[in-house]
């Protein structure tokens, strides 16, 4: 029988053993430390330092057959880098992370439906600051009148406080609120406007209203011209295609920019073929008010109509039939047709007789005035503020709104004119005439009224010349 013997494996020296677990123990946790890129070279290197030694290998060769057995494994980490250069890879430190800080200004649009409420909490403003804000002052609540597109501007301290809140209401005016050692202090900052002369031209071809768009006049200009020249124009029968006017009014410029306007400063109105000329003139004791051209007084006792721009609907008529009673009835008056609501003026100073309920007539204003004249206006919608029975009027201030009250088959002014108690048709009737500009100020409004004539003249001239090219 044969014997067979088995082999027995090798056996290595205990510190060998030792010495292959810590490197497989390094190759482990070199992979983990180092990203991919690390790996990616082309060749990799890791050196021992054995006995101040430096024993090197590539990656699949015997580590084993080059370590010395009586050499002293030192720490894992005693000496290991890994690079294609000779020299160790420096230690990467990562950059410290700085904190986010909160900005110290913020600048909110106002939307649709948005309140001050809304804005503050979109700020991350307590609603307690904003209660303190509002209640420091009546100038504050100004700021709660906002409207969509207006921009409010925070500010905080660096702590995050909120420290004030301003928004520009116009190209003039800003406000602010901002806080104090006392509270909230409320400031409003006005710019001076740069105030220059303007002209404008217009021909009518549908309307008033229409050419003063055209010409480039400001509408509230408009309705400032129809007043100046109510006396002799009704500006709701009158007008005819081809009538002209000329407007002489302060502009009011900010930085160059267009911000408004003020006064008309001198104007003129051709209504068929028939001019008619105003200039502004403030007196000596301070009153201003419109003259011809010579000094006549462009105001008189009372106006043409008492509705701007609005349509006669219905002539004064002894033989009318009326359309809902459907008989032969006298209309002692006009009826002016106007969008429900446009307002409707006094045409005279007067005390007012009555403000209420008057049978057909529905909402009706009685004016008195002077002894001799009486003026009616019915079918009003509503009154306006302060206008009641024993009160007092202005030539052209506004009394009420046109309405359908009463026997009324649509909205329309029903205006009447009595003279000494006899009903008259008010679009015939010779209207009295105020007092001329006073002699002794004749001199000094001749003085102010010629610049603003040549003006005038020179604004057209050149306007035509410029046209013939």
């Amino acid at each position: 029988m044969t014997n067979i013997t088995s082999k027995k494996p090798p056996l290595y020296p205990k510190t060998h053993i030792l010495a292959a677990s810590g490197v497989a123990a390094i190759l482990s946790l070199a992979l983990l430390v180092f990203p991919t890129r690390e790996v990616e070279a082309k060749k990799t290197y890791i050196g021992l330092d054995l006995n101040n030694d430096t024993k090197q290998f590539e990656p699949g060769s015997d580590a084993a057959s080059i370590i010395n057995p009586e050499d002293t494994v030192p720490a894992p980490f005693a000496n290991m880098g890994t690079s294609t250069q000779p020299e160790a890879t420096a230690a990467i430190t990562p950059e410290p992370v700085v904190p986010t800080k909160e900005p110290t200004e913020r600048q909110l649009t106002v939307e649709k439906g948005d309140t001050l409420s809304t804005l503050f909490e979109r700020a991350n403003i307590p609603a307690s600051t904003l209660h303190e804000v509002l209640s420091s002052s009546k100038e504050a609540k100004k700021l709660t009148r906002i409207k969509a597109g207006q921009i409010l501007d925070f500010k905080f301290s660096d702590s995050g406080e909120f420290q004030r809140v301003s928004s520009k209401l116009s190209d003039m005016e800003t406000v602010s609120i901002t806080k104090t050692d006392d509270g909230y202090a409320f400031k409003r900052d006005i710019i001076k406007p740069e105030v220059k002369n303007a002209y404008a031209y217009g021909v009518i071809r549908s309307s008033l209203s229409q050419a003063g768009q055209s010409s480039g006049l400001p509408h509230s200009l408009t309705m400032q011209l129809a007043n100046i020249f109510g006396y002799d124009i009704d500006f709701a029968m009158d007008i005819r295609n081809g009538d002209e006017f000329e407007v002489i009014y302060e502009n009011k410029l900010v930085n160059g920019k267009r911000v408004g306007s003020g006064n008309i400063l001198s104007a003129r109105f051709t209504n068929r073929g028939k001019t008619y000329t105003a200039v502004r003139y403030t007196d000596k004791r301070g009153n201003t008010t419109y003259y011809g051209a010579d000094g006549s007084s462009m105001r008189k006792a009372f106006i043409r109509t008492p509705v701007d721009f609005a349509r006669i609907s219905s002539r004064f008529s002894n033989g009318r039939r009326h359309p809902i009673l459907n008989k032969i009835r006298a209309h002692k008056g006009v009826d002016y047709a106007a969008p429900r609501g446009t307002p409707i003026k006094a045409t005279g100073d007067g005390k007012i007789v009555l403000a209420g309920r008057r049978g057909g007539y529905g909402n009706a204003v009685i004016i008195q005035h002077g002894q001799r004249y009486r003026t009616l206006y019915g079918h009003m919608q509503g009154f306006a503020k302060g206008i009641r029975t024993g009160g007092s009027v202005k030539q052209g201030q506004i009394i009420g709104y046109i309405g359908t009250t009463g026997l009324s088959t649509g909205p329309h002014l029903h205006y009447e004119f009595q003279v000494n108690g006899v009903h008259v048709d008010p679009l015939s009737q010779k209207l009295p005439m105020a007092d001329p500009i006073a002699k002794n100020e004749k001199a000094r409004f001749m003085a102010s009224t010629k610049p603003l004539m040549a003006q005038m003249d020179q604004e057209r001239n050149t306007m035509l010349a410029q046209n013939k090219r």
